[in-house]
């Protein structure tokens, strides 16, 4: 089967504007979850990880008009500038794949100078495709919270059919009222900065960021990064709350590694969705468990970025590929004491190990479950 490489790849987050930014603060131990007040919301207000606006405007003058662009535009087009800058590509030949669970919705609420048809995922995508000259129709993937590892997945079996050679994936989500009332109606707002996998962990903290990655079949000299499997299943438990018994993620790990012709004894490392929700976790443990992966070394983003849901899997994505380039395993920051009912072996404080493979797990709303399983190469 033809190998599918992960390359050039940009991060846009309160922890910096490029992924060498995001990572330096990660091995630094700084987060980008605060407290914002308002008056609209439990508590007067809540924890997220949120871009400051005039930072992000001051940065998005260098590419464009920032007043005619929306947040989340601007978040979107600085990492697809980044990674084509970088790129000589032919955009009438590369796919461009747009990942997001909600796009533009707070336009509906205020619309501020836009028009409300902005609010669509298919203006996102228009909106994007114009302003650097992409000549193929976009792809819109929106499945939850696994849209931005999906939309990866997506692309390998486009060009694994052979109907391109290049596809950009960009993925955005924006912290907005809509959304934080939405977890706060389920009462799953962590009262402090989330805590995946801790015993008193006590939900999310939301976040917002963009990233996009060049998803190819054409090798480059030095290490490379493929995506060697991926699977997705449903295991349609409950509109908002996981399987008890983890059967999707199961299910989905299972055909990720029988994809990749690996067994879990040979997984080094995972990337675990790890929202600090009291069932995500325990979800996730169960199905770590019954797939044989409880000791190998495991860790979650949320805690340096908040959930960033349509963005989440593909930034965390690009964090696990750095990782196996740099032989490093990121702390699972802000664990205190392992709070689920199955062991697992969580990365408490940054270490260096020689490392070849690793599983990328996403889980959603809905019931859905995304596994990927990336492995490093030599091409000399």
């Amino acid at each position: 089967m033809m190998d599918i490489l992960l390359q050039e790849d940009s991060i846009i987050s309160p922890l910096g504007f490029s992924t060498s930014e995001n990572i330096k603060a990660i091995k630094a131990g700084i987060s980008g979850l605060q407290f914002h007040e308002n008056s609209r919301f439990e508590k007067g207000g809540y924890y997220a990880g949120i871009i400051d606006k005039t930072w992000l405007a001051d940065n998005f003058s260098k590419i464009g008009d920032p007043t005619k662009f929306t947040k989340l535009e601007q978040m979107m087009l600085l990492a697809t500038h980044s990674v084509l800058n970088n790129n000589q590509l032919d955009l009438s030949e590369t796919a461009l794949i747009i990942s997001s669970t909600k796009g533009n919705i707070d336009l509906l609420d205020n619309p501020q100078n836009f028009s409300k048809d902005r609010a669509s995922l298919n203006s996102l995508a228009k909106i994007i495709q114009a302003f650097f000259g992409f000549k193929l129709q976009p792809i819109i993937v929106s499945n939850a919270c696994i849209s931005g590892g999906l939309a990866v997945a997506i692309a390998k079996r486009f060009i694994q059919a052979g109907k391109f050679n290049n596809a950009l994936v960009v993925a955005g989500d924006r912290v907005s009222d809509f959304v934080v009332s939405g977890f706060q109606s389920f009462q799953a707002l962590s009262a402090k900065p989330c805590r995946p996998f801790s015993i008193n962990r006590d939900g999310i903290s939301l976040g917002e960021g963009a990233a996009a990655i060049l998803v190819s079949n054409m090798k480059r000299e030095g290490d490379n990064i493929s995506l060697i499997g991926d699977a997705s299943a449903n295991d349609a438990n409950h509109i908002s709350g996981p399987s008890r018994t983890g059967e999707g993620l199961y299910k989905s790990i299972q055909q990720a590694l029988k994809e990749a012709k690996l067994s879990s004894s040979e997984i080094e490392y995972v990337s675990a969705h790890g929202t600090a929700t009291l069932f995500n976790d325990e979800m996730e443990a169960v199905a770590f468990n019954r797939a044989g992966l409880a000791h190998v070394p495991l860790n979650s983003f949320k805690a340096y970025y908040g959930h960033t849901l349509g963005a989440s899997a593909l930034i965390e994505t690009i964090l696990t590929k750095h990782s196996l380039l740099n032989n490093e395993l990121y702390p699972s920051l802000n664990f205190e004491e392992l709070g689920v009912s199955k062991a697992l072996n969580i990365i408490q404080k940054i270490k260096n190990k020689e490392l070849q493979t690793a599983l990328k797990t996403a889980s959603g709303f809905g019931g859905c479950n995304l596994a990927m399983i990336l492995k490093k190469s030599f091409n000399g």
